[in-house]
């Protein structure tokens, strides 16, 4: 028996109105339960809707460019018999499409993740529903074409020959008298929605320089622009999504928080060895027991004890909110950018919990398949470089969390005690925080407390 079956876009967490980018299926196709049937993008991810069901595609009600929230209509499925996936059965209670990173993640609120695959430019742009703001006809000066330097020309030649960009948004950049090679684009491949129009003008009408540099606010003069091609031979490499979200979210930390560093070491000679006296047990559980682990469980037992770090301040920056929950964000290098997926209530779980959800969220993030619920709710985060090397660095608060913990490889030394130097494993630790709500007393309080509970577990029972 063939029925018909309609299906919606599931729960997508706190978003709302997220563009289309991608339709993945057209109608006759053949389609499996969990197949990817379309890819939505906010300003934090790119999201693959599956299928609830398997069946063939009846209908599409959805294109590229369309706004869509909880329970739009996607399309209609043709299913012989009753075909009914566990995903379906469970998508009206907490399905949540899978995402793929591409960041701090930025991370929740801060570093944004966005697709890291590059597919065909979608040629659709009328499922975009908003209406220009009505602008004064004496602000028309304010947008002057510039010319073009040989670097953007050399741009142009390699790939964005002219502006990516539909003729129904060329019409409305038209109206508003915008040009659009000075418009980013923030669409699928660089193309220019009418969001970014919209964007550009309010930028210019608020003294603000393209790009989100509050030039005329802040004082702070544009870096010059250099033809670097006369100086020889040059190749445009594009900025990944992921990479340039997370170069705005940054940009805008440095210029709002006022941000100091405290440098430390932690003595981790017995952690150290309690972590290999683990390691079989460890390897029974097919986990991977890591310094990262430990770190967690300490960094939600220091902050405990100072609520303050687990706080963040209202918009009007008159109060504080202290949160009772605990989850700690990590950041994680994947080969399109630094993305920052969120270890939820740290304090319930224990190091082996620990280090295997992170050692699942870590490969979720790296093949692109984290889920919105993975990147949100941080109150803190590590950043952690001992993989690599290093002796010190100044990480930047993930705003609008108000600290987090740098770490960079730990190396034997020697160490004083009173009569001798003896060999101890010492970890530099490296605690940036926003000092509008954490003064210097209070960071080396904190990180005292750190490094006596890292030097010896057992005071996290204290």
């Amino acid at each position: 028996m063939i029925k018909t079956k309609d299906v919606l876009i599931p729960d997508i967490g706190e978003f709302d109105e997220v563009e289309v980018i991608e339709v993945l299926v057209k109608s006759g196709d053949t389609v499996s339960a969990e197949d990817p049937l379309l890819t939505m993008e906010s300003d934090k991810a790119s999201m693959d809707v599956p299928s609830p069901f398997g069946g063939i595609v009846k209908t599409v009600n959805i294109k590229a460019g369309d706004k869509v929230s909880q329970n739009d209509l996607i399309l209609s499925l043709s299913v012989e018999g009753d075909e009914t996936s566990s995903l379906e059965k469970t998508s009206n209670e907490s399905s949540i499409p899978e995402t793929s990173a591409d960041a701090t993640s930025t991370p929740k609120d801060s570093i944004e993740i966005t697709s890291s695959q590059e597919t065909a430019e979608v040629n659709a742009d009328s499922g975009l529903s908003s209406k220009p703001e009505k602008m004064g006809t004496d602000n028309a000066h304010a947008y002057t074409a510039l010319r073009p330097s040989p670097t953007q020309m050399l741009v142009d030649q390699k790939q964005f020959l002219r502006a990516h960009a539909s003729p129904s948004i060329r019409k409305f950049a038209r109206e508003l008298g915008v040009d659009l090679s000075q418009v980013q684009g923030t669409g699928r491949k660089g193309r220019i929605t009418q969001q970014d129009v919209q964007v550009f003008v309010k930028q210019v009408l608020a003294g603000v320089s393209p790009g989100g540099t509050p030039a005329a606010a802040t004082g702070i003069p544009e870096m010059p622009e250099i033809d670097f091609s006369k100086f020889g031979s040059v190749e445009i490499q594009p900025l990944s999504r992921i990479k340039k979200k997370t170069g705005v979210n940054l940009h805008r930390a440095w210029l709002n928080v006022p941000i100091v560093t405290h440098h430390d070491e932690a003595d981790i000679n017995e952690l150290e060895n309690f972590r290999k006296s683990l390691s079989e047990e460890a390897a029974k559980q097919d986990v991977k027991l890591t310094l990262l682990s430990f770190l967690l469980k300490a960094c939600a037992a220091a902050i405990r004890k100072h609520p303050t770090f687990n706080s963040s301040l209202t918009a009007d920056k008159e109060n504080l909110v202290i949160k009772e929950y605990l989850h700690i964000g990590v950041a994680v290098d994947t080969p399109d950018g630094l993305v920052v997926p969120v270890i939820k209530d740290v304090e319930q779980k224990g190091l082996l919990e620990l280090a295997k959800e992170l050692a699942e969220v870590s490969m979720r993030a790296r093949t692109n398949k984290l889920k919105s619920s993975d990147i949100e709710g941080g109150c803190f985060s590590i950043s952690s470089l001992g993989g690599i090397g290093g002796t010190a660095f100044t990480p930047l608060v993930n705003a609008p969390e108000v600290a987090i913990l740098g770490v960079t490889r730990s190396r034997m030394v020697p160490v004083w005690d009173g009569k001798d130097f003896n060999p101890r494993l010492m970890l530099p630790l490296d605690l940036t925080y926003d000092h509008r709500v954490i003064d210097g007393a209070q960071a080396a309080r904190f990180m005292v407390d750190l490094c006596g509970i890292l030097g010896d577990m057992r005071r996290m029972s204290l």
